[in-house]
């Protein structure tokens, strides 16, 4: 445990629990990211005067795939775990990813823009790039409110002070303590450091793409360039606290890494395109 001088700190919000349903501020800005994300989306097809019905189409399909892709992206980190089997897969209560959930997403809309709607996905993506990362922005605001996704610990300023009777999120139960303690450590807050990134990049994405012209399907891969790198970077430290890993990597740090490939392979191939 390091012991900082200067830290953040502040009460969460823990998970409510209202008759059957567990309420919580993480899935509210989720849903809340999603919403001003595609509507920004929107907002820039509107501008160019392309198809928004179908665009609009495109989103709702993606909400579905992001469910699901949320959820199913987490079950290769957890194959040959001791009871793993096929009800955990199946299951609702799992643990579910934000990188599957982008991924799911944009495989949806891919499905009904491109191959049942015939337009022009390549577009299309380009437009959502930038509101991706504006949803990024406003759902990691949930995950700072029930204080989610710390690292290890630090003596950062930026770190975050878990003080003596904190309710943190159900993953960082172990860190929680008690009175006579004067703190219970200061941990890497990934999440925040993730949200300020975005929020740089999202100024950056706007600054690019009044001042330079790639080809469509460009945008969309930088932002798999950006986040999937930014993701793989930040979960180095976040290994050892709980996060499922294959070897020496966390399974978000594999999965950022395919992504930030995939993408520098889609902007390579479509950047000079007209």
């Amino acid at each position: 445990m390091f012991d900082s001088l200067y830290s953040i700190t502040y009460p969460p919000i823990p998970i409510t629990q209202i008759g059957p349903l567990s309420f919580s501020l993480h899935g509210v800005f989720a849903a809340l990211g999603f919403y001003f994300g595609a509507a920004h989306a929107i907002k820039l097809a509107e501008r160019d005067k392309k198809d928004t019905l179908l665009f609009e189409q495109g989103l709702t399909w993606a909400i579905f795939g992001a469910i699901i892709g949320a959820r199913f992206f987490t079950i290769p980190a957890h194959i040959g775990d001791p009871g793993y089997g096929i009800d955990d897969i199946f299951s609702v209560a799992g643990s579910y990813s934000i990188m599957g959930g982008m991924s799911g997403g944009i495989i949806a809309a891919y499905l009904k823009i491109k191959i049942i709607g015939k337009g022009d996905f390549k577009q299309y993506s380009d437009y959502a790039s930038t509101g991706l990362i504006l949803g990024t922005v406003i759902g990691r605001i949930g995950d700072l409110a029930i204080v989610e996704h710390l690292g290890r610990a630090t003596n950062f300023v930026l770190g975050y002070e878990i003080k003596p009777g904190y309710d943190v999120a159900p993953q960082h139960n172990a860190l929680e303590c008690s009175e006579p303690l004067v703190t219970c450590g200061t941990f890497h807050h990934v999440a925040m450091y993730d949200l300020f990134l975005a929020l740089i990049v999202f100024y950056i994405f706007k600054y690019l793409r009044n001042n330079f012209i790639f080809g469509k399907g460009s945008w969309i891969g930088l932002w798999a360039i950006w986040y999937g790198t930014q993701r793989a970077i930040l979960d180095t430290l976040r290994f050892g606290m709980g996060d499922s890993t294959i070897g020496i990597f966390t399974w978000n740090q594999i999965g950022g890494s395919i992504l930030a490939i995939i993408g520098l392979g889609v902007f390579l191939r479509n950047k000079n395109l007209k």
